[in-house]
């Protein structure tokens, strides 16, 4: 285990599992440095279906703006646009996408760095969860290692993880924002009460992370707090924010309702990635600790597969004196995974040291379950959930080239390929995975 010193730590990774040296260096030089491929679970084809499936492929689209744009030139609402999950925006990304519009429609699209291939239709629409996982085909560039150092470095560090059978299952810096880490600070505002705060940390908050144009606009309303004067020199880039400033000029003080005017999945996302964040700080602690992370102790909560063999996170099973050795079994044959909690009005605790440890941030946060009821913001609220501490890697392969040093791999759903490789590069700057 290794300590973060950098930027990372700011979203709850803490630390490091593998106590290798990295090889630094910098992802996502260019598009084609980070290439996904989404392992869908397509609907069924059925020519009486109202529903178009295409599988999409852009090039630096972020999943809400892509939506956006694709419910505009098919004219129709981004309700009627379904997709399994939200991909990184700056790479080459392909998922499947449904539409409530015609096969032809779908077929003909013609927008920039985006493909339409594969259109069938369905009686049903993509969901979000609707997938399996994401192969990753990733070149991480820049190193000041030579290629000898490079390999030795890769070769410690995927021994180590091999041993551990996975990796630790943090949320990656896309849950917060790359460039700018504030998704979760929004939502932690929104969960204590105050909205005013909520939407100033969204759309003024200054970063120096930003560009000057960007970060200039910012600084000024968070300075003067004039909205009106706002929508004259806020860039055009900024939708989202200058959505909400709009709608505040319109209707002064209904902070609640500048959320609202949001797509739905970009506010649930405020309060999940808080609870993402209190999740990864649980999660560093537990590594601080030396818990196991493939081994449950007594207090855990193991989630069972479901069919896909993915992690059923709404059934846990408590390890106790009683039912300890068939657990292990059970997580040690791919069947079970250790969980920890994600925060919300029906969480419940594990017991034991786990138990402690969530109710320790918890604590730490000054928060009850109640905060995540958010009666004036409906999409806000959150049951919460348990998710796995333990992510699993397949078909892992890793190359040293001339030029950079190239890795594969496939994970599950809600699995982040930076997460993987931080343990290799050991960099904890947020930046050099944007």
């Amino acid at each position: 285990m290794q300590e973060c010193r950098g930027a990372e730590a700011e979203i709850g990774l803490e630390v490091f599992f593998t106590d290798s040296p990295g090889i630094g260096g910098r992802l996502k030089q260019t598009p084609e440095d980070f290439i996904v491929d989404e392992i869908s679970l397509p609907p069924a084809e059925d020519d009486s279906g109202s529903y178009s499936i295409a599988k999409v492929t852009s090039q630096n689209w972020e999943t809400n703006r892509l939506v956006r744009e694709l419910s505009k030139t098919l004219r129709i609402s981004r309700d009627r646009i379904g997709f399994a999950g939200t991909k990184d925006k700056r790479g080459i990304t392909s998922q499947l996408m449904s539409f409530q519009a015609s096969v032809d429609d779908v077929r003909n699209l013609n927008l920039h760095q985006i493909s339409i291939s594969d259109v069938y239709r369905s009686k049903k629409p993509l969901t979000i969860g609707d997938l399996i996982g994401n192969k990753f085909i990733i070149k991480c560039r820049n190193s000041a290692l030579s290629k000898d150092e490079i390999q030795a470095s890769i070769s410690q560090t995927e021994s180590q993880l091999s041993e551990l059978g996975g990796f630790p299952n943090f949320f990656g810096v896309q849950r917060f924002g790359a460039v700018r880490p504030v998704t979760h600070l929004v939502g932690k505002w929104i969960a204590k009460g105050d909205l005013e705060k909520a939407v100033m940390t969204y759309v003024a908050n200054p970063m120096p992370s930003e560009g000057g144009d960007t970060r200039e606009a910012r600084a000024q309303l968070e300075l003067d707090g004039d909205f009106e004067r706002a929508l004259e020199y806020y860039p055009k880039t900024l939708t989202f924010e200058r959505m909400m400033i709009g709608y505040l000029v319109r209707n002064p003080g209904d902070y609640a309702g500048s959320i609202e005017i949001l797509p739905p999945n970009l506010q649930m996302m405020f309060i999940h990635a808080y609870q993402s964040y209190l999740f990864n700080k649980m999660l560093s602690e537990r590594i601080r600790l030396d818990l196991p992370l493939n081994k449950p102790v007594i207090g855990d909560v193991v989630l069972p597969v479901d069919r896909s063999g993915l992690p059923d996170h709404d059934h846990g099973v408590p390890t106790t004196e009683n039912n300890i050795d068939l657990v292990e079994r059970q997580v040690k044959k791919g069947k079970a995974f250790i969980s920890s909690v994600l925060f919300g009005t029906d969480s419940t605790f594990s017991e034991g040291t786990p138990g402690e440890i969530e109710r320790k941030i918890i604590e730490e946060e000054k928060l009850s379950s109640s905060d995540f009821m958010i009666p004036l913001i409906h999409q806000c609220s959150s049951k919460g959930s348990r998710r796995e501490i333990l992510g699993t890697i397949s078909d892992m392969e890793s190359r040293v080239l001339d030029d950079c040093t190239l890795f594969s791999f496939s994970l599950n759903k809600g699995c982040y390929a930076t997460v993987v490789l931080r343990e290799f590069m050991k960099n904890g700057t947020l930046m050099d995975y944007s």
